[in-house]
């Protein structure tokens, strides 16, 4: 206990001892200028290296990785009982029971001629019996291989959502590229359309103010204008709804910054590559989605066998090692062993049995039609996305030919403009129609290469 003045005096120091060590910390420390974190350099992403990253940091296929390491520990909990179990275990019973007490000596190795004088009133006697057990299942209706057998086609079915999701992801996160970039495109052409009416328009408001040209010339350039300007705005909205939905795909935060460039797959031509009853094969063939049904139907059945083997008899081996004595502690000269086989069989289990067969069975029939449905839903996918890459093919043709005959409309318009021939809202016009035919072929050209990735997606191209 300190004395009064030496406690005010600890008092008034305690601050000076606290400072010590934080002035240490500040002479130690680097300038704050040159603590603060440098914000990292953005990313940079073509299409293989954005599905490269998608694949290393989407969650959702972690999430499927973890799903597989569950499957395996799943598999060594169902193998467990083939092992042998030990256990150990210390008991403590006191009690006056004659019965009880008998056993006790016995067990303690202290029977004599006065335990059979006392037999009817030996009083209170205690035992402690510390032992270890080891039990072996021999025979359990076949139910123990079953469900290891379940537990292996549980890993399957892990592996095959594993598949499924990164099917899912390279597809989406192709579609997301290129709607990105189609974005780009279409704020591009917009901007360019924003520009030619904006000085076609100053130009307009010039000749108005001299006379030469009516009030409606420059009524359809400002309402030409605007239009563009929707037009840049909803392509500017795009871009950034297609970047937010390849974050999220790629698993960035929206605090991390990236960009997206042009890849040689952009570049390549949709086509497609077999018609539609060979696709529908090979997606038969290839999708995890499949599989995984097939794979269910079969893991409802080993479940059911399970639940069939509760009719059977059941055989466990057993033995134990252990003492019986007064007082604790171990002593070999009253230790006792005790080994058997015990077999069981259920007679009657209130319909238990009968009823867990009974909704096995409707597992396995629910199974057995969530297959059928699986296969209907892909057949309706590979179908829908066939048909929509030739719907993006043909307008692709269509709106490359458009774009011709808007350039050559442009230029004779341009030439009779100059020669006064033609009034400027028919220039207009005609910048438009180029406009809307670039905008038309650049919507075309990502439409089909976007259906190009659905069909790959629906046929298990990338599983």
């Amino acid at each position: 206990m300190l004395k009064p003045i030496n406690y005010r005096l600890a008092l008034s120091l305690l601050p000076l001892v606290m400072l010590v060590p934080w002035q240490a910390m500040a002479e130690a420390a680097p300038p704050a200028s040159n603590v603060a974190a440098k914000p990292a350099a953005a990313q940079s992403f073509n299409l293989d290296q954005a599905i490269d990253y998608a694949l290393a940091n989407n969650p959702d296929l972690q999430i499927a990785v973890e799903r597989i390491n569950q499957a395996q520990a799943q598999l060594g909990v169902a193998k467990s009982a083939f092992y042998p179990q030990l256990s150990a275990r210390v008991a403590y019973d006191h009690s006056n029971n004659p019965a009880q007490v008998f056993s006790m000596i016995v067990a303690q190795r202290d029977f004599d001629a006065n335990s059979i004088a006392n037999i009817n009133n030996p009083g209170y006697r205690q035992n402690f019996r510390p032992e270890i057990i080891g039990k072996l299942s021999l025979f359990r209706g076949g139910q123990d291989y079953q469900n290891s057998k379940a537990a292996e086609l549980g890993i399957d079915a892990a592996e095959y959502e594993r598949s499924t999701v990164r099917n899912a992801l390279v597809e989406a996160v192709t579609a997301s590229y290129y709607a990105y970039l189609a974005s780009i495109e279409a704020q591009k052409v917009a901007e360019d359309s924003m520009a030619a009416i904006g000085s076609e328009l100053q130009q307009t408001k010039l000749q108005y103010e001299a006379g030469t040209v009516l009030k409606s010339d420059v009524l359809s350039l400002d309402v030409q204008l605007a239009e563009a300007q929707d037009a840049q705005i909803r392509a500017a909205n795009g871009i950034e709804l297609a970047k937010a939905s390849l974050a999220n795909l790629l698993g960035l935060s929206s605090f991390e910054t990236f960009t997206i460039t042009p890849s040689a797959p952009q570049l390549a031509s949709p086509k497609l590559t077999a018609p539609y009853n060979d696709l529908l094969e090979l997606a038969m063939v290839q999708r995890p989605e499949v599989k995984a049904a097939a794979n269910q139907v079969e893991i409802s059945l080993r479940h059911l066998k399970s639940e069939q083997g509760a009719y059977l008899p059941k055989a466990d081996a057993y033995v134990s090692y252990g003492q019986n004595s007064q007082s604790p502690g171990f002593n070999s000269e009253r230790d006792n062993v005790t080994a058997g086989v015990s077999v069981e069989v259920e007679l009657f289990s209130g319909f238990n049995t009968q009823q867990k067969v009974k909704a096995a069975e409707r597992k396995a029939a629910e199974a057995r039609e969530l297959e059928r449905k699986t296969k209907l839903a892909i057949e309706q996918e590979v179908k829908i996305a066939f048909l929509k890459l030739q719907e993006a093919l043909a307008r692709l043709h269509v709106t490359e030919a458009s774009i011709l005959s808007a350039d050559e409309a442009l230029r004779l318009v341009n030439e009779e403009r100059r020669a006064e021939v033609v009034t400027v809202t028919r220039y207009i016009e005609s910048e438009v129609a180029r406009n809307k035919a670039r905008s038309n072929t650049i919507a075309a050209r990502y439409d089909a290469l976007s259906a190009e990735a659905a069909l790959k997606k629906a046929i298990g191209d990338w599983k």
